[in-house]
């Protein structure tokens, strides 16, 4: 009798252990319930993510809402408008055309637009494509940034003010208007408009989906973003899709560009970006073997051209160079924010390793240069993925 009790417990315990063995959650499924604590703990709508690792895309999911009224769930293929992560695209495109003899990083942006682009205090500087590129022309969004006439002395009697008193080339400020005026320039040179030509050069190349113009792509991808009001409710704004029909169909080649937002308007997937973000972590080449730029022109781009930015950090073309992001490392990619969408790319380009995010609405609060929510998730998928981890 005693020695049958004593093997049914034995059985009920190898019983329990393969019951157990059976419900233990992936490593998916860990991070999955992490992203949602994160999420909760933000009030965020919807995230999607994807990793690379070793130059492949490991991971990928979407969670929450791309449509909060509607409670429509977001999915991997849905497309974002990543803000300020799209000067990389511009960046990219110019270094393309820098190549090929049409554009020197040195050359006077006047020669380029047709009409004189110049500091009033400093009349005898020339405003160079590199300082575009790498936020040190001392141009400022004072004026506003979507269109040139802000800087245009022909059509604007306030043209003084979107210049700073420093001298061109010595200070590091922010400035979309400079990212804008960039996307002119690709256009004039390359004799493409602009949008049309970040598809044909870049996208296509790289098999990826996307765009500046929004009537270009498919409207039932597009993740509705929402803006935290101070009551903590969400509010849609529907402008980040605006079709910008009316500017399109009186365009002006070569001086609308700031209509497609080259500083800000790229539309596209987390998984998707992940792909472009490959290719620059490989310096110029796609994962496919497409090749979009040269390891040099990378490399450049992903330089310390100019230091202290607003953040502390070193800032190249296109390219922020942190150790902010997660403490201890060093990573280079860019970050963007318009509308209540807060999205990130960053990469270690020698390990070969990184990391997209994309939220469409969140409570925003900052912490080290970095909104808290990008911080936690960039945390989340590297102890995860990369950290001693394998998969």
């Amino acid at each position: 009798m005693y020695f049958k009790q004593i093997s049914k417990i034995i059985a009920a315990l190898f019983i329990a252990a393969g019951v157990f063995a059976c419900t233990a959650p992936t490593k998916e499924e860990k991070v999955k319930e992490e992203l949602k604590s994160i999420m909760e703990q933000n009030k965020a709508i919807g995230l999607a993510v994807a990793v690379v690792k070793d130059g492949q895309i490991v991971y990928t999911n979407s969670l929450g809402y791309k449509d909060l009224e509607n409670k429509i769930e977001l999915q991997d293929n849905d497309i974002f408008r990543i803000a300020s992560i799209s000067k990389s695209f511009t960046a990219t495109s110019i270094m393309q055309l820098v190549e090929q003899g049409k554009i020197n990083l040195e050359g006077d942006v006047s020669d380029y637009l047709g009409f004189k682009v110049r500091n009033p205090k400093y009349p005898d500087v020339p405003i160079t494509v590199r300082m575009l590129l790498s936020h040190s022309s001392s141009l400022n969004d004072s004026q506003g940034y979507f269109t040139l006439n802000v800087i245009n002395p022909d059509s604007s009697a306030t043209w003084q003010n979107a210049y700073n008193d420093y001298e061109p080339g010595t200070k590091y400020e922010y400035c979309n208007l400079g990212y804008n005026t960039l996307g002119t320039i690709l256009e004039r040179v390359s004799g493409e408009r602009f949008d049309k030509y970040i598809v044909s050069h870049i996208l296509d190349p790289l098999e990826v989906y996307g765009g500046y113009e929004v009537a270009s792509l498919d409207s039932t991808l597009f993740v509705k973003i929402y803006e935290m009001l101070p009551d903590s409710t969400f509010e849609w704004q529907p402008e980040a899709y605006a079709k910008r029909t009316e500017e399109i169909a009186n365009y002006r080649f070569g001086y609308s560009t700031p209509i497609f937002s080259p500083t800000g308007g790229m539309k596209i997937s987390a998984r998707d970006l992940a792909k472009v973000m490959t290719m620059h972590m490989n310096y110029g080449t796609g994962a496919n073997g497409a090749k979009i730029i040269d390891e040099q022109s990378s490399k450049l781009m992903q330089s310390n051209i100019i230091s202290p930015t607003d953040e502390g950090d070193a800032y190249g073309f296109a390219m922020r160079i942190t150790e902010q992001l997660i403490p201890g490392l060093k990573l280079t990619g860019h970050t963007g924010g318009a509308y209540g969408v807060y999205t990130s790319m960053f990469f270690d380009p020698e390990q070969k390793w990184g990391i997209v995010t994309m939220t469409n609405g969140i409570e925003y609060k900052r912490e080290n240069n970095f909104v808290v929510f990008q911080r936690q998730v960039n945390e989340c998928l590297y102890n995860n993925f990369i950290k001693d981890a394998t998969l």
